[in-house]
């Protein structure tokens, strides 16, 4: 883990917080692009780890933009999160999910108790 700040730090912004690469997981906060429905942030089920190294990736971009190196995950690196390594099992055995398993974009900083 890089750094983890409470994102109160950050006053509570989830692009801040991630641009400086900052581990976090409470934030009451709607769940990205859906406004009304509640982020597993907001519950406290929901961590992002090391922000930068493992970037949330979509067909239009990546977020945090300075995550950009880091898309290609065939260059490993410290600090990023890979299917079956030790992080992705500690979470995994507790019953978390991993946004970097999900097929239609992939989330590499992101557990969740849900899956979503």
């Amino acid at each position: 883990i890089r750094q983890m700040r409470l994102v109160d730090y950050y006053g509570a912004d989830d692009r801040t917080s991630m641009e400086h690469d900052n581990t976090s997981a409470f934030n009451c906060r709607w769940r990205a692009g859906q406004p009304g429905v509640w982020s597993q942030h907001a519950f406290g089920r929901a961590i992002d780890v090391n922000p930068v190294e493992n970037p949330y990736v979509w067909s239009g971009g990546v977020s945090p933009s300075n995550g950009a190196p880091y898309v290609d995950r065939s260059n490993r690196r410290r600090g990023m999160i890979f299917h079956g390594d030790d992080v992705w099992w500690a979470f995994r055995y507790r019953g978390w999910e991993w946004g970097g398993d999900w097929t239609d974009v992939k989330d590499y900083q992101h557990f969740s108790l849900n899956g979503r």
